[in-house]
C-alpha cells in the first residue's frame, strides 16, 4: 500500500494546477490531504468522486480556514471527524480511519501564528492527539499518524535552525513534545530511512526560499514501532509544485 500526505493550501488552488492529473498518475491507495480550505459544496464534482477512491472531507466552521480529506481505494470500517473536544474539532484539522490492520490519523496540526501567539493552543492540540493516539496504541491497536505537524523536530529538519530558535515551528517547547511522542513508541518513517539533512516538505512562499531550498521538513508520517516491520519506504515528493509544501510518503506490506 502507498499513503501520500500533502499539505495542499487551498484544494481549489491546487485542483487548478493539475492536481487531478498527479492524483492518477501517483495513484495511492490512500491520500490525506490538509488546509483544504473548503466546504464540499464549494468543491466540483471531479474533486468529490473520483473513480476509484471513496472521499471523506472535515471542514472548519470558519470559512476558507485549515480542513483536511481523506482519499482512499479501500473502504475503512469506521471514519470519524475530531477528537470530541470542542474546542479543537470546530477547526476542522482531523479525520480518523479505522483500516481494522491500522488506525490512520490524518491531522492539520495547528500554526504557532505570527508573534507565537497561538503556541499555547497548539501544544494543547498536541496533548489531545497525544492521549488519543497513546490509548489505540495501549489498547493493541497498530497507529499510523500522517499530516502537517507544523514543527521541525532536530536542527537537521530545517535549513536555517539558529536563525528560527525563537519562532514557532522550532520553539523548544514544541520540539520536545515531538520529542515525547517518539519516545512514546512512535517512529518517523523518514527519519528511520533517511539519517541526513536537507530534506524538506515546506519553503515559504514570500521569500522565494523554493528555489534556494531554503526549507523545513514539517510533514510526517509516524508509525508505533511495533508497525516497523511492515514498514517498506518512505519519501517526500519535492518535485511536485502547486502548495508552498509537497507530499511526503510511506509504503507499507
Amino acid at each position: 500500500m502507498k499513503l501520500i500526505s500533502w499539505n495542499v493550501n487551498g484544494i481549489r488552488a491546487v485542483h487548478k494546477k493539475g492536481f487531478l492529473d498527479w492524483f492518477k498518475k501517483e495513484s495511492p491507495d490512500i491520500l490525506c490531504l490538509q488546509e483544504t480550505k473548503a466546504e464540499k459544496d464549494q468543491l466540483d464534482e471531479s474533486l468529490l468522486n473520483i473513480s476509484g477512491y471513496e472521499s471523506f472531507w472535515c471542514s472548519a466552521e470558519k470559512k476558507g480556514y485549515s480542513g483536511v480529506a481523506l482519499y482512499s481505494k479501500k473502504k475503512p470500517l469506521s471514519v470519524e471527524y475530531g477528537f470530541g473536544l470542542r474546542e479543537f474539532d470546530t477547526e476542522g484539522r482531523i479525520i480518523m480511519a479505522d483500516y481494522e490492520d491500522f488506525v490512520l490519523f490524518n491531522i492539520y496540526f495547528p500554526n504557532g501564528s505570527a508573534g507565537n501567539k497561538r503556541v499555547p493552543f497548539k501544544l494543547s492540540f498536541y496533548d489531545a492527539f497525544l492521549k488519543k493516539a497513546l490509548k489505540l496504541k495501549k489498547s493493541g491497536r497498530h497507529v499510523i499518524v500522517c499530516g502537517d505537524v507544523n514543527t521541525a523536530h532536530e536542527e537537521i529538519d530545517l535549513a536555517r535552525p539558529k536563525e528560527n530558535v525563537k519562532n514557532t515551528g522550532f520553539l523548544p517547547e514544541e520540539r520536545a513534545w515531538v520529542t515525547q511522542f517518539v519516545n512514546a513508541g512512535f517512529m518517523d518513517t523518514f527519519r528511520h530511512f533517511y539519517k541526513e539533512g536537507g530534506h524538506y516538505s515546506w519553503w515559504d512562499y514570500k521569500t522565494g526560499a523554493r528555489a534556494r531550498d531554503i526549507g523545513w521538513r514539517i510533514d510526517y508520517f509516524f508509525v508505533d514501532k511495533d508497525f516497523l516491520p511492515h514498514l517498506k519506504k518512505a519519501f517526500i515528493l519535492k518535485d511536485v509544485l502547486g502548495s508552498d509544501h509537497c507530499p511526503v510518503g510511506i509504503e507499507i506490506s
